[in-house]
This record gives structure tokens, sequence and C-alpha cells, in this order.
């Protein structure tokens, strides 16, 4: 494809006064963004942060952000993510552990005392960005190190089921993911139309995790106009849609079900063909109600951080023709991208045999050639359709019987009260393990632990059914609205130490 380097440099082409970014209302011009990013090349250059610099930027959903993005992918610099969404203290952790040699944040940040001074000491080059404005903050203390042009940003995952883990994603892979998206999904490289105009590109979830950056990056490299949230809520999101009527939209499933339990009419949302869902496993039940109610199809994907975005997914045609028969799968492998699924011994299976699911392509490694192993369950059907069968990280092991957590959510989910549910094994002495649920219930809606147990009963094998099921004001999410299994079971232990 056109390499990202190249496709940023179209929106040099776009006059200053053009609409460029909206965010929570406010419409910041292309100049705006382009004098900042122009400002930031020339200040880093200045420090000696060429080609190959590691750059750390606190990463938040605002116009600053966007234009340290544009300026280090256009200037072969490294991105390194630091998310915003964690505790002074941590985000300082983070930064200390990721050995920056460059650092652009908030000066309200950088005023955080315990940031502040961690950032101070850290013997980077430290830049304070608000609006137009960037000043050094601190000065280096030390020699930076060489870097790897290569690497287009150094990002972390989302944490949500181990320590959060920061994936080196290189320009190349970058580069072969947005080609098979677009391929995928029958889209020109480059479209037609004179920058910064068009249908806009929705960006909803934080830019820091690969959903939300994703957004970004597919909009500015096609040189849509953005509109931005800050954070996702249903009445932001609302006013969005409503006052850009774009053609598609993209939620993962926590909001797509809040969508559908609110009062938004059917025709708010007429301009919408399809919505893309893909950080978290989306229930059959859910795109069914969806498509019923606001005539919108789901198009389900399979992506992860290592993999520079999804390797599979549907299509709107794939959907029209075979949801009906193919509904639980995450669609099929994109172009350029090879699927299998193996055994413990690592032998490749048959079509609908459940096993460790390995990806080969060029934007998930090295080489397209290699085989990488996931962490995920999985199988393949006889005409390509993938589906996700659980994580093998989270099978539960109970008195040697194996119980995928997503099989127990999908049984409680089925509860006409409940709105959504986690399920986790903890530690048993006799068992080994044994499954423990936590539920949010609709609105209005009440039922008891006891009654879901029974209720679960009814299509789970006794092995399967949770030994206790919690109800919860909410389940514990990351910013990416997937639920923290961390913080699951710490919250779990909690209510058994309750009872």
């Amino acid at each position: 494809m056109t390499s990202i380097r190249e496709a940023l440099g179209r929106l040099w082409d776009a006059p200053d006064e053009a609409p460029m970014l909206q965010q929570d209302g406010q419409w910041f011009s292309w100049g705006d963004i382009r004098v900042l990013s122009e400002t930031l090349d020339r200040e880093l250059g200045a420090v000696g942060a060429g080609p190959g610099a590691r750059v750390a930027v606190v990463l938040e959903n605002r116009m600053e952000s966007v234009a340290a993005l544009i300026t280090l992918l256009r200037t072969e610099r490294t991105m390194v993510t630091l998310s915003p969404l964690q505790p002074a203290d941590r985000l300082g952790d983070d930064l200390t552990a990721s050995a920056a040699d460059y650092v652009l944040a908030p000066r309200e940040l950088l005023e955080n005392t315990v940031f502040g001074a961690v950032a101070a000491d850290s013997g980077a080059t430290v830049f304070a960005v608000d609006g137009g404005d960037v000043t050094v903050y601190a000065k280096a203390s030390r020699e930076p190190r060489a870097g790897d042009p290569g690497v287009l940003i150094e990002m972390l995952t989302s944490g949500t089921t181990g320590p959060a883990k920061r994936i080196p994603l290189r320009r190349k892979q970058m580069e072969a993911s947005l080609s098979a998206a677009l391929e995928h999904n029958n889209r020109p490289e480059v479209r037609d139309k004179p920058p910064l105009t068009g249908a806009v590109g929705m960006v909803i979830l934080p830019i820091v995790h690969i959903g939300g950056l994703w957004s970004l990056l597919t909009a500015l490299l096609a040189a849509r106009p953005i509109v931005m949230l800050k954070r996702f809520s249903i009445e932001g999101w609302h006013a969005a849609i409503v006052e850009h009527r774009p053609i598609l939209g993209g939620l993962p499933p926590p909001a797509i079900r809040a969508v559908l339990d609110s009062d938004i009419p059917r025709e708010d949302l007429s301009s919408l063909r399809a919505m893309i869902a893909g950080t978290a496993p989306v229930d059959p039940d859910l795109v069914d109600a969806f498509l019923e109610r606001f005539g919108i199809p789901i198009l389900v994907t399979y992506g992860a951080t290592e993999f520079a975005g999804a390797v599979a997914g549907w299509t709107a045609k794939d959907f029209r023709a075979s949801w009906a028969d193919k509904k639980g799968s995450v669609g099929r492998a994109f172009p350029g991208v090879r699927l299998q699924v193996v055994d413990d011994d690592g032998r490749v299976l048959g079509a609908g045999q459940t096993g460790r699911l390995q990806v080969a392509s060029a934007q998930v490694g090295d080489s397209a050639e290699n085989w990488v192993t996931t962490s995920d369950l999985a199988h393949i059907d006889a005409d390509g359709y993938l589906y996700i069968d659980g994580r093998a990280d989270d099978v539960i092991v109970r008195g040697g019987f194996k119980i995928a957590p997503e099989t127990v959510v999908r049984a409680l989910r089925s509860h006409e009260a409940v709105a959504d549910a986690a399920v986790a094994g903890l530690p048993d002495q006799r068992l080994g393990q044994v499954p423990v649920a936590a539920v949010q219930v609709k609105d209005g809606a009440t039922v008891t632990g006891e009654a879901l147990r029974e209720h679960c009963r009814s299509t789970l094998t006794p092995y399967e059914v949770p030994v206790s099921v919690f109800v919860v004001d909410e389940l514990p999410r990351s910013a990416a609205l997937k639920v923290d299994r961390r913080r699951l079971i710490a919250l779990i232990e909690e209510l058994q130490q309750q009872n």
C-alpha cells in the first residue's frame, strides 16, 4: 500500500482553514494541527531526536496527541505510548520502565508532584505540550540511545488478563494491517476526494489502546475529518451520530448493549450502514437484537495489539449471506492472513476441531511465512469462518474438567434480567479451580445469585455451573470497556469474604 508517510503527506494539500478535528463540540482546523505538528518536529530535532528516536507520549484523546502522532509517524521516530488513564504514580513507573529519551506530556500532568518529579528525574528531554505551546520542562541528563526507525509504535496491551506488555509494532506490520483491512472491506487505498472532506471518521475509544488508535489512524490516512470523544458516553456518541451522519460506526460490546438499552430512536441511527465490534467477544444474541431494533448489522472482527489490528472479520456482504448460518463466528481471514488450529502437540486440526489458534501474516511478525501461536482457543469451519472458543490462559480446570468462561457468560446473559456477566476461576483446595461469576443486571430488574445458578443448570453441564454468582452494580472495566479480569477476581474475592 501507499506508505504511512506518503498517506499522511496528503494532509498538507488541505487548506489551513479546513475543519479537521471536533472534540466535545469544539473544532480544530488543519492549520491548528499542522502548526503544532511542525513545531513538535522542529523542537524534537533541535534536541537531537532524529530517525529512530523513542518519544514517549501521554496519549490522551485530545488535539495535541493527534498532532504528535502525525509528527512521529512522518519522521521515522518511534512513539512510545503512555496511558493517562492510570494514577500518577503508576504512570511515573511506566515512564521509567519505558526508558524513553524524549517525553511529550500535558503541563497539568507535569505539575502533578508525583509524575512531574519522575519526569524531571528520568534523564529524558521532557516537553510540556498544550494547545500550540511547546516548552521544555526538563533537559536531558544522559545521552540518547540508538533506536530502530523501523518501529512505528511501542504500544501497551490492555492488561485486562495480566500485566500490560509493551509491544513494538513495525511500520511494515502496520502498513500490511491497514492494507489488508482496506482490501477486506473493498475500499481504495487512497480516496479520490479532496483531503478533509466527506464522511467523518469516528474515534470513540481511548487512542492509547489499539481499537481507538486504529480508528484514528484509518481516519488520518484516509484524510477524513475526525470526530473524537474524550470519553465514551451514550449522550456524546448519540449527538455525534445525529450531527455528522456517518455511514460506519464502531463500538465495543458493552457500549453496543448500552445503545440497545437506551431510548435512542431508530431514525437517529439511520445513516449507519454497519457497526464494527471487536475489542471483546460479541454475543450473537446482541448482534441479532441490534439488527432487529435498528436494522444495522454488527460486523464482528478479531485482532489484537500484537497483530497491529484485526486479522479476521465479517464484511457486509458475508453478513447478508451467512450470518444466519454462521452466527457466533468472528468472520473470515483478511487478505494476506492465514489461520490454522493446532493441538497441544502442534498438529494441525481439521475443520470444526478446537485447539490453539495460529496466525501467519506480514502484520503479525517478521515474516508472513511464520506461524504465531495465540492464547486463543478456536475452531475454523469448512467455509473458513473462524470461531473463538475462549482463551487458553482463561480455561478453568475443575476437577479435571475444562470450562470455557465465555460458555458460562453466554448462559448468564441469556437470563432476561442480566445486562452483562463475567466469569473467573478461583483456586479450590479439592478441585483445583472453580468458576465464580459476577453479573450486572438491567435497569429496573432484580434477580438473586441463586436464581441465576438455577438458570445456568438448565443449559450447562453440572461442572460448568458457577459455585457462586454475585450481583454487582457495575462490572470492572478497562478504558476500552473490556472486563478487567484482575480487578474482577479481586472484586469476587472481596464479595466472598463479605458473605
